[in-house]
């Protein structure tokens, strides 16, 4: 991809636009075009565009068809609200290390070990 050109966060487009960048992605692999030259042209990266295109041969237009997204934000979580609100406190303003965990900076890992030690 050329220098400064940035590429497009399909997320935040919408299902009928990030549908239409895909088929014309098909249209221009299916046309000869390489997969570095679709990039330059949609600002997709070439990996996304070698799936959808797979995903394409496979299961052909319905398999390249936006979906909606599986699942809502916190869905998953494990914490009610009241324990998520403490953690929150707990781990402000402070370092793992500071809890005696041993990681420098707060990551998932890091705070996954806090809740257990909790």
């Amino acid at each position: 991809m050329p220098h400064g050109m940035e590429k497009i966060d399909g997320r935040k487009l919408k299902k009928e636009v990030q549908e239409q960048i895909r088929y014309q992605a098909i249209r221009l692999r299916k046309a000869g075009k390489k997969y570095r030259e679709i990039e330059e042209v949609l600002s997709v990266s070439q990996t996304i565009i070698c799936t959808w295109y797979k995903k394409y041969e496979r299961e052909g237009k319905k398999g390249i068809k936006a979906r909606k997204r599986e699942h809502k934000l916190g869905k998953f979580r494990t914490l009610n609200s009241d324990q998520g609100k403490k953690l929150k406190k707990l781990i402000q303003n402070k370092c793992p290390a500071q809890l005696k965990l041993p990681f420098a900076l707060w990551t998932r890992i890091a705070i996954q070990q806090l809740i257990r030690q909790l």
